[in-house]
């Protein structure tokens, strides 16, 4: 089966290339950008070294034990990290109390359970990496998932750069790429596990944000979010059906309307744009899909006729195993694979969803882990896994080609499938560091937060009983994993943490900054920029598309910044630094500060921060210079995320997306448990590193600002604001 074979393993990094897509929309930004390794070893030779793969841990374990190498001095032998992304202290302390969550509950009351201050701003990608480095943002260089590029004032992700080889050999209608792509990790500081590494300290880290692509170390790394998909972009969804109201372009995917001719309908699975032909034409592969007589079951058929087809059955509402597809740019060396699970919606009217289709983890099309064939052991021994660095696809749920339903399904899929990573990291490494970040609370508190309130906007025309305990049932899930885990350590020589980077809140209300620096005279349009009729106001696309930078002081992208268009680093800026900066800023802060919710009456912010007066590293000049410190229950709208000014300030989140926590981080702390007391009540995210070192005997280097958590305490952890947590929030049952 040539398009199918899911045991072909092409490892010869035979052609690259960059491909640039459009904008996709899985958090909020532009896709990371794909380069893609084709080629074709035969299969002996690659299975060969997988098996090879399988047999080096034990003695690489063996060969320790008898050298001494990587020899650990002190009590702790093995340390163990369980990030829960965006696990609330709230809402487990709340559950704990009533005796849900026992596995937490004991770990709480034999050690420690304290919030975890988060990073400034209060975002995944910038707490994950101050988790790994001991440094705020302003050292690591990491403020939001996206930012602009300064010198065409166009979104660019803030954690990975993707460029394709500048030469090519021209082959008839194929172009042949003579060098190698350029990926690069835009996060600055040495993660803690290389330190540790430097001492021959073996670490296994699973899936922690901001890993990709993986740097070398002594250990083992599966990247985590960023990771892209096969296409380029941060999670495209596909969606097929022959009802004409849901065909259209969306955000995060695409909704394709196909013919039905009685009960079997063509279309095709979309792959990456092709860099080896003339265009770049987007490869395809056919799929036909029999509708069966009782219309509970379909036949798929994937593959052209007169080719390999691989055909099976599936049921209504019911996910597919991972496919694999195998795209072929060109002859011998420009083959791709990529894997996807599908989902039928129904069948009258027909509906079918495709995950977004991602880098195979058994023929890695792009480095996903280090050493690269890491991520083709564990798909050896556990089968194929998501390595799309933003798994749950919340879009799909978002634009409602998927139900809550199909969703929460898929989050669980893909906990257990870290599950089994994690257990056999335990496993293999029983000296030295494991870290597994699981993603799953995080992914369903966005989406489910909604049920929490019976007042929320997004609950207009959906169900709001059936998620009602989602959030719950996936914090059980975590607790009795915990429970499992405690049962592989030994006391006296392995420490626990279980960790998040944020907790979370409701987010009812959207803010557009850029359409209040219009309406304030700071952001200026062009004069032929769209007029909305209603209002009579000057509008703007996404992406900033119809600022007149000429004449725009400030202007707002991602989550939470706000940029100055400064003189001295902007292409067009027209802010001078030094007293017009300043005045400028103070004077916008004083000015939000003071902003207040038309529906509410309450106002927005709880404080505006200026970066020059939270941060002092050296990438401060890079970051935007204020950040938002939203009350709870407000954030960025989605348009103002993306760059664009609508005609109001204001607007109701009507999307599934329903929680968040990008807001002031003093509001949303994270968690943090361990079977041992700590020696403060106000733990930081920063202090995870210096802890590990310290655990291992290991020098903290002096520009990490996180304390050890454990032992003596030296001083303050973060010269951010002080840690001072919001009131806590009544939460509905």
């Amino acid at each position: 089966m040539s398009r199918f074979h899911r045991l072909r393993l092409p490892l010869a990094a035979l052609a690259a290339w960059w491909i640039a897509p459009e904008p996709a929309m899985a958090y909020i930004g532009p896709g990371a950008g794909f380069a893609f390794l084709g080629g074709g070893l035969v299969i002996l030779s690659s299975l060969l070294l997988a098996v090879g793969v399988l047999l080096a841990f034990p003695v690489k374990l063996l060969f320790r034990q008898v050298t001494g190498a990587g020899r650990i001095k002190g009590d702790t032998k093995r340390l163990v990290i369980v990030g829960l992304d965006g696990l609330d202290p709230q809402l487990a302390g709340r559950w704990m109390a009533e005796g849900k969550l026992p596995n937490l509950k004991r770990l709480a009351d034999e050690g420690t359970f304290k919030p975890l201050a988060t990073s400034y701003p209060s975002m995944s990608p910038v707490a994950w990496s101050s988790f790994t480095t001991g440094v705020d943002p302003s050292r690591h260089n990491i403020f939001d998932f996206i930012t602009r590029d300064p010198c065409t004032y166009l979104p660019i992700l803030s954690s990975t750069d993707i460029r394709s080889s500048e030469k090519t050999l021209s082959l008839g209608k194929y172009r042949i790429p003579l060098g190698k792509p350029s990926i690069r990790l835009l996060r600055r500081g040495k993660p803690w596990w290389k330190i540790l590494g430097e001492r021959k300290i073996f670490s296994n880290i699973i899936r922690v944000p901001i890993t990709f692509p993986p740097e070398e170390f002594h250990g083992v790394c599966l990247s985590g979010m960023c990771v892209p998909d096969l296409k380029g972009t941060q999670g495209s969804f596909s969606f097929w059906t022959d009802d004409s109201s849901l065909a259209g372009p969306e955000a995060g995917g695409e909704v394709n309307l196909v013919g039905r001719n009685g009960d079997t309908l063509r279309c095709a699975v979309s792959g990456p744009a092709n860099p080896m032909v003339e265009g770049n034409p987007v490869m395809r592969i056919p799929m036909r899909v029999d509708v069966l007589e009782e219309n509970e079951r379909v036949k798929v058929t994937i593959g052209a006729k007169g080719d390999e087809q691989h055909e099976f059955e599936l049921k209504v509402r019911e996910y597919s195993d991972w496919l694999t597809f195998e795209f072929s740019a060109a002859p011998v060396i420009g083959k791709v694979t990529g894997i996807a699970r599908l989902y039928v919606m129904g069948t009258e009217p027909f509906g079918l969803y495709m995950t977004p289709l991602q880098i195979d983890p058994a023929n890695p099309a792009m480095p996903i882990s280090h050493p690269k064939v890491y991520s083709i052991y564990l798909a050896k021994k556990h089968g194929p896994y998501s390595t799309l660095g933003l798994a749950e696809d919340t879009w799909a749920l978002n634009e409602r080609v998927i139900d809550e339903r199909a969703f929460f399904e898929q989050a669980c899929l893909i906990f257990e499938e870290r599950e089994k990573m994690l257990f056999d990291a335990l496993e293999k490494t029983p000296t030295g560091s494991v870290v597994c970040v699981f993603d799953g609370t995080d992914r369903v508190s966005h989406m489910f937060y909604r049920y929490f309130e019976a007042d929320h906007p997004a609950n207009a025309g959906k169900d709001t009983e059936w998620g009602r305990d989602k959030i719950l049932e996936i914090y059980q899930k975590a607790d009795t994993m915990i429970g499992r885990v405690r049962q592989e350590l030994k006391p006296k020589r392995d420490r626990l943490m279980v960790i998040s980077d944020h907790g979370f809140c409701s987010f009812q209300r959207g803010v557009n900054l850029n359409a209040w620096l219009r309406d304030e005279g700071y952001l200026v349009l062009k004069p032929d920029a769209p007029v909305d009729a209603a209002s009579g106001k000057q509008t703007s696309r996404d992406w900033l598309q119809d600022v007149d930078w000429s004449r725009t002081k400030a202007f707002s992208l991602g989550l939470t910044g706000m940029f100055i268009n400064r003189k001295a680093r902007e292409r067009d800026g027209i802010v001078e630094e030094g007293a017009e900066l300043q005045a400028l800023k103070a004077e916008i802060v004083a000015k939000l500060s003071r902003l207040i919710d038309p529906k509410t009456g309450e106002p927005v912010f709880r404080e505006v921060f200026d970066a020059e007066k939270i941060f002092t590293g050296p990438y401060v000049f890079e970051a935007p210079d204020l950040f938002m410190g939203y009350r709870r229950g407000y954030r960025n709208s989605w348009d103002c995320a993306t760059g664009s000014a609508p005609p109001e300030v204001f607007s109701d989140n009507a999307k599934s997306w329903s929680g968040d926590h990008c807001i002031d981080p003093r509001e949303v702390p994270g968690v943090f448990f361990c079977d041992q007391p700590i020696n403060t009540d106000e733990p930081t995210i920063m202090d995870i590193a210096p802890t590990a070192l310290r655990l291992f005997e290991v020098g903290i280097p002096k520009y990490m600002q996180g304390q050890a958590l454990f032992g003596p305490r030296t001083g303050p952890s973060t010269p951010s604001p002080a840690f001072e947590t919001a009131e806590p929030e009544t939460v509905q049952s």
